[in-house]
């Protein structure tokens, strides 16, 4: 669920829907269920929806929970033709049904269901409001997931640069709804893109904003931050094992700038992240010095720390670096505290 539209940080819950779980937590009565998502705000009724569905599959009800929006949804297609509203819900059960069949590994049907959801959308493409705009792309993340692992990538590369896009719209005009989803479908596309070109333009355009983000620290946004410092950080070590130190450097510094606005007290997850970058810095010529003197200063901060790990790490990195075996000799003093 971690990686899905469902998880529960993807776009975090802004309403009080915590009375309304209560109807899923035992048996399950349909009519009271339909006037809880009936009688809702839009925005109430799919923070409804999607809450109750990760609920249900988290508890080990997924098939409960496919079976229930499945008959929900039948009732609301009837009526989706006469009613915006309806319309609207149509299409939220149809997304968050082709993500519980994701989690319940069922990856034909969520492919059906996503192409029939991807349909109605398709009839009405002119629709600019909220609801539609989130549900479409909420829906082509979780396909451009579907796609990626299915090894169909021009596919999932369209999905996801257009998820982003939308995300990116939708966070502008309401960054703690939607900023946590921009983050994370920038965050999707980083493992989506063939191109590092691509990566590299996706990343740009979220950097001039990600900080505004990032400022407003609530809990899914600070979340979603901290997956893309992962990600980043796994892509640099990637690029290092292939001797791309160049782009390596740019996604340990956009990690590191993102790490330290997320946690401002310097950490053992910052040490090691600027170990790593003071390590790519060291096997360019053009910025060698930089590394060492950053992997300098990280001696320090490691011994403070009290992280023997990271300092033996970059003891290492260190040795290694230089010309002759012998050269420890000369900087052996700042390797052991005083």
């Amino acid at each position: 669920m971690k990686n899905l539209s469902l998880d529960p940080i993807f776009i975090p819950v802004d309403s009080d829907v915590e009375q309304r779980l209560a109807l899923v937590r035992g048996n399950i009565n349909g009519s009271s269920l339909r006037h809880a998502i009936t009688d809702a705000p839009f925005n109430e009724a799919y923070d409804f929806i999607r809450a109750a569905s990760h609920e249900l599959a988290e508890s080990g009800r997924t098939a409960e929970a496919i079976e229930t929006i499945t008959d929900f949804d039948a009732l609301a297609e009837r009526f989706a033709d006469e009613s915006p509203e309806m319309l609207n819900i149509h299409a939220a059960l149809m997304q968050t049904r082709v993500a519980l069949l994701i989690y319940s590994g069922d990856i034909e049907q969520a492919l059906t269901t996503a192409a029939k959801a991807l349909s109605l959308l398709a009839q009405h493409a002119r629709r600019k409001d909220e609801p539609f705009l989130a549900i479409l792309a909420s829906l082509l993340y979780d396909i451009s997931l579907l796609h990626n692992a299915g090894g169909q990538h021009r596919q999932a590369e369209r999905e996801i640069e257009k998820s982003v896009k939308i995300f990116s719209r939708l966070s502008r005009v309401n960054p703690a709804r939607y900023g946590s989803a921009r983050i994370l479908a920038v965050n999707a596309s980083t493992a989506v893109f063939r191109s590092r070109q691509k990566q590299a333009e996706t990343l740009a355009e979220l950097h001039a904003s990600v900080n505004d983000y990032l400022r407003e620290l609530n809990e899914g946004i600070e979340d979603a931050g901290l997956r893309l410092v992962d990600s980043l950080t796994l892509e640099g070590r990637t690029l290092m094992k292939m001797s791309r130190q160049r782009e390596a450097v740019q996604y340990f510094t956009r990690a590191l700038r993102y790490l330290t606005r997320l946690e401002p007290d310097f950490s053992e997850k910052q040490l090691s992240l600027s170990v790593d970058l003071g390590e790519a810095l060291l096997a360019q010529k053009t910025t060698r010095e930089k590394g060492i003197h950053l992997l300098n200063t990280m001696l320090y901060k490691a011994s403070k720390l009290s992280d023997d790990t990271e300092h033996r790490r970059i003891v290492d990195i260190l040795f290694h670096a230089r010309n002759s075996d012998r050269d420890i000799f000369a900087f052996w003093h700042k390797l052991f505290p005083r």
